[in-house]
């Protein structure tokens, strides 16, 4: 398998701060690269993260509010200035084309004929390898949500107490039986490995269909529970309901970013307290420049 991880670019909200950039966060996934919100100061940040514009094979925006999208310019002028050869897919939703057609072409620059548009619109969308559910936010705004197929693997002892061996190992992956002997009984589930990207929302049952088992949910926790009628007001989440999603939705490794700028890093604390109010997995306060792996594959044990 290939290296999976998260390189977090920017964390802050709406303004960002001497510590914190705007949202910006590359998901490596199998040789690809898929960036996710890039805020103001994006281009900048990957420089640092020692990311290039080859690295970009997506390019998905939750909604056009501009610290999830002031930053198109700079990776779409990166990306024609560096000669990037392969297709970087926008994702964006459809609503927005107007503001899309003015980042995309936001100065005078060298065009680049890579880029390949996929707007997305309704509840549920489907652009290659992503899932898109609409959330809930004052303007329109998707989540995605990475998920590989599930599959098998084989129990050698298993195999050798049925004699099965060499092409059969293949034939029997091809057609599910071998001489009587079944694909079930020679192997066990391996689930697929799956992240899930969810920013700008309200609590909504999107939410937690895009969380639901995720290996990796990276979710915005703009506010703290004091400030949870604001986050209503302005269609965001509280630290608090980001455990809740975590927990309800059996997450596996929960990532919060997103953070307003009234807080400062001497709130951390505060965050993590809130969510372990309902979730007792792993959390990781983002911060610019960190590197999160995606979980290693759960192994199912085989039924006896």
């Amino acid at each position: 398998m290939s290296n999976r991880e998260l390189v977090v670019l920017g964390t802050s909200s709406a303004v960002p701060t001497r510590h914190r950039n705007h949202n910006g966060y590359l998901l490596r996934w199998d040789g690809q690269g898929f960036l996710f919100d890039p805020g103001e100061g994006t281009q900048r940040q990957m420089l640092h993260a020692g990311v290039s514009a080859s690295d970009v094979h997506w390019l998905c925006l939750t909604h056009f509010h501009g610290d999830h999208c002031l930053g198109v310019p700079g990776v779409v002028q990166r990306v024609s200035r560096d000669r990037v050869a392969h297709p970087v897919n926008a994702v964006y939703p459809a609503s927005g084309e107007v503001y899309w057609r003015r980042l995309r072409h936001a100065a005078v620059f060298a065009d680049t004929a890579v880029i390949d548009e996929h707007p997305v619109s309704g509840e549920l969308a489907g652009v290659g390898p992503l899932t898109a559910h609409r959330l809930s936010h004052p303007v329109e705004s998707y989540g995605y949500r990475l998920q590989e197929p599930h599959g098998r693997r084989m129990l050698p002892d298993r195999l050798a107490a049925h004699g099965i061996r060499g092409p059969e190992i293949g034939e029997l992956q091809r057609t599910g039986s071998v001489r009587g002997v079944t694909l079930d009984q020679v192997s066990a589930p391996r689930p697929g490995q799956s992240a899930a990207f969810v920013m700008d929302t309200r609590l909504c049952d999107a939410v937690f269909r895009l969380a639901d088992g995720a290996d990796l949910l990276v979710i915005e926790a703009t506010f703290l529970s004091a400030e949870a009628a604001l986050a209503e007001e302005y269609g965001h989440l509280t630290a608090h309901q980001a455990g809740v999603v975590a927990a309800e939705s059996r997450v596996r490794r929960l990532v919060l970013t997103h953070f307003s700028e009234r807080y400062g890093y001497d709130r951390e604390p505060d965050f993590l307290a809130e969510v372990r109010r309902s979730y007792d997995g792993e959390v990781l306060l983002a911060r610019d420049l960190m590197r999160v792996p995606v979980p290693r594959r759960q192994v199912q044990e085989p039924a006896k």
